[in-house]
């Protein structure tokens, strides 16, 4: 990095959001988290080194300036769950909140936005898939500089897992079936998955638009990908959202907020 980034990061308080913006403050960023109004307590020990706005990525009249003065915006917000009794439905949780936070990329001049996305599998709904997807090509269609990183599932190291998940893990991880499809799938750690999205937000060239599992490996180096988060920043090494892995479906944790009504 060659000079000091500024980069807003959605989804404060949330599992992802923290995880991204605590890696991109030890690669010397100079990070702002979004954050949901009156959810600012959840970023406790973040709060000391990011500084904080709160807004609702789904009122776009809240985010109206938001973006003045950043560089790249990271977009974590979305869920795995939907519930459509209140209105909460795949397009509206991912699709929606989105589009407000890229529409605010360009009212506010931000020249570049990373989304973080997802690759197709079986055990993820088809229309959450769909969801991220068509955000994907709005971004693409408005013009604005975009970088999609579709990320597996992630787990935090340490913490109990289901065996399915431990099992796709170790598929991903074996040459034969990791070629067969299951690198791009299998569940990465955490910090694997948030020290590779801010390293791909950070590089000084735009190498392309599309990344996934394989490319968040290759930002980390063998022993990061050994050793995990304890090498860099402590808020990695013991989130503090994290009572289930994203993986497990919760209904706030998947990748950031879920409205607080339909």
């Amino acid at each position: 990095m060659e000079a000091t980034r500024r980069v807003l990061v959605t989804g404060g308080g949330s599992f992802l959001g923290d995880a991204i913006a605590a890696a991109l403050l030890a690669e010397g960023a100079d990070v702002t988290l979004l954050v949901r109004p009156g959810a600012e307590q959840k970023v406790r020990g973040l709060s000391q080194r990011a500084r904080l706005i709160s807004a609702d990525v789904w009122e776009p009249s809240s985010l109206k300036g938001r973006g003045r003065g950043i560089q790249s915006v990271i977009h974590t917000v979305g869920s795995l769950t939907a519930d459509p009794s209140r209105g909460l439905s795949y397009q509206w949780l991912n699709f929606v909140s989105a589009r407000n936070v890229a529409n605010m990329c360009v009212s506010s001049g931000v020249p570049h936005m990373v989304l973080m996305s997802t690759p197709r599998a079986p055990w993820l709904p088809a229309e959450y898939v769909r969801a991220k997807h068509e955000a994907e090509s709005y971004l693409l269609r408005i013009g604005l500089r975009t970088t999609l990183i579709r990320a597996p599932l992630t787990y935090a190291r340490g913490t109990p897992r289901h065996p399915f998940y431990r099992l796709l893990s170790l598929l991903g991880a074996f040459p034969l079936t990791g070629w067969l499809g299951f690198a791009r799938t299998a569940p990465l750690p955490l910090d694997v998955v948030a020290r590779g999205a801010a390293r791909i937000t950070l590089q000084p060239r735009e190498v392309k638009t599309l990344y996934g599992a394989s490319d968040l490996r290759k930002h980390n180096s063998r022993r990061e990908m050994r050793r995990g988060a304890e090498l860099n920043s402590p808020e990695l090494a013991a989130p503090q959202q994290v009572s289930a892995t994203i993986e497990m479906l919760d209904d706030e944790i998947p990748f950031g907020w879920t409205p607080p009504g339909g």
